[in-house]
């Protein structure tokens, strides 16, 4: 077996996060997590704000376009979650737990998290943890023991803990993520799951005991570096595949989106080439994948061409594409159903063929 090095990891990198403004509101300032955040980075001006939602120069302003990057590497915002609600999901988990963060400080072309903030998507990080967790754990008792298997879990309640943010670049931020993947330890009957684009090597010193999902996306390298803005390499992501099986977490892969564009048949499997060969039996026994077509947006095509008009020309292909208006009113696109409902056939055989170990949980 071939173990999968990255050429990338000599290369310096600049980082993630440069903090120079921190958009506080008061409440967030007052906690003890709030308190940790402004401590890590000492030298950032603290704006004060009423609301982590509304800060004018930065959601909804246009001209920000011009410094996307920048915005996401520059700007933090803390506030305190207000509602705590789980959400009923069935796909990749059964239950969306009240966020801990939301935004990134990744910049991947086809993200649909920036659609709810307008222009600027720095990541926003709640302060209230004590109180999530405290939600949660009532909820997790509510539900008692999971009834019959389902395609989340065949035992356990699953909790998505990162639906609008990335956990592995949140948890460079404050102990949120450490917080949780501490809690879920103890509970039994659940587990937390969060997919990421990011290798954060400081969460193997965590103590997860296989109760906390960690699903790494992938595409091909090629398209990654296209349209994975600001994400660790391909090459990074499958070298710690092993790593985290090892350190305790349950390792899932999400294949997503898988973009449509001319060789992409021939990308996908040179990749599930390179994953067999990147991982051990260990890693195998335990994994599976969603597969996850792309669906676009059309005020997020709109903003992309202010700053990455080259990843339109694959993500943005009318003449395969068809509009959804969203539950929130918004005008997104998907490949035409004969086409998606081929692309999926098509994925699902290149994982039989290339990669047989691999469970498919579910695509679409």
């Amino acid at each position: 077996m071939s173990v999968v090095t990255s050429s990338s990891s000599a290369r310096p990198r600049p980082p993630l996060l440069q903090v120079r403004r921190i958009w506080a509101e008061p409440e967030a300032q007052a906690d003890l997590r709030g308190q940790q955040v402004l401590a890590r980075f000492p030298d950032a001006e603290i704006i004060d704000v009423e609301s982590h939602w509304q800060i004018q120069s930065l959601h909804g302003n246009e001209g920000n376009v011009d410094r996307w990057v920048r915005v996401k590497t520059e700007d933090l915002v803390l506030g305190v979650k207000k509602s705590l609600t789980a959400r009923p999901n069935g796909r990749s988990a059964d239950w969306i737990a009240p966020s801990t963060a939301n935004g990134c400080a990744m910049a991947c072309a086809y993200c649909y998290v920036p659609r709810r903030k307008g222009y600027a998507n720095p990541v926003t990080v709640f302060t209230n943890i004590d109180a999530i967790i405290g939600y949660l754990g009532r909820h997790i008792r509510r539900q008692g023991a999971k009834p019959v298997p389902n395609q989340c879990d065949p035992a356990d309640w699953v909790y998505d803990i990162g639906e609008n943010s990335d956990c592995s670049v949140d948890a460079t931020i404050s102990d949120n993520v450490a917080d949780l993947i501490a809690f879920f330890a103890r509970q039994a009957g659940a587990k937390a799951s969060f997919a990421t684009k990011y290798v954060n090597r400081d969460l193997l010193d965590l103590d997860p005991r296989r109760s906390t999902r960690i699903r790494f996306s992938l595409m091909p390298e090629a398209d990654s570096r296209l349209l994975d803005i600001r994400t660790s390499t391909i090459d990074d992501r499958l070298a710690v595949l092993n790593d985290f099986v090892d350190a305790g977490y349950e390792v899932h892969l999400n294949f997503s989106p898988v973009v449509l564009s001319a060789g992409w048949r021939e990308r996908w499997t040179e990749l599930l080439r390179r994953l067999g060969d990147a991982t051990d039996e260990r890693f195998k026994q335990q994994a599976a994948v969603e597969i996850i077509t792309l669906t676009h947006n059309r005020d997020l095509h709109e903003v992309n061409l202010g700053w990455h008009p080259k990843a339109e020309e694959v993500l943005w292909t009318p003449g395969i594409q068809q509009t959804k208006r969203s539950q929130s009113g918004g005008i997104n696109v998907r490949y035409r159903n004969t086409v998606k409902a081929d692309a999926v056939h098509t994925m699902v055989d290149l994982i039989a063929r290339h990669a047989p170990w691999l469970t498919v949980r579910y695509a679409f």
